[in-house]
């Protein structure tokens, strides 16, 4: 049974950041639930990330406590957000291949 979740976040709906994507991730790595969690932010979702100073101070915070998160260099360069979330703290890399890792191996992959 594998021990690290990764959450897709693709939506740019800032509640459903906030409600679901934050608090959930939070808790999960808090409560013990989960040994690492890690929030890969793509599409639309990194420029919500790098403009949005609610969001953006979540993502601080969250960091923080250990929960790592990361961005689709594509999208984010594509977007033109790619130094900003970089400055925020968040990696920012190619995730095709890795994510298609996550779906062959059967790790955990919750898609928001």
């Amino acid at each position: 049974m594998t021990k690290d979740l990764t959450i897709l976040w693709t939506n740019d709906n800032s509640i459903t950041a906030e409600k679901m994507v934050f608090m959930y991730g939070g808790n999960a790595l808090r409560k013990g639930w989960w040994e690492s969690v890690t929030i890969v932010i793509w599409g639309a979702t990194a420029e919500l990330a790098a403009n949005d100073s609610k969001i953006r101070l979540r993502i601080r915070e969250m960091i923080a406590t250990g929960v790592k998160f990361s961005a689709c260099r594509s999208c984010a360069e594509q977007l033109g957000v790619a130094e900003n979330l970089e400055e925020l703290g968040v990696e920012v890399i190619y995730w095709g291949e890795p994510l298609t890792k996550i779906l062959k191996s059967g790790n955990t992959l919750l898609t928001v």
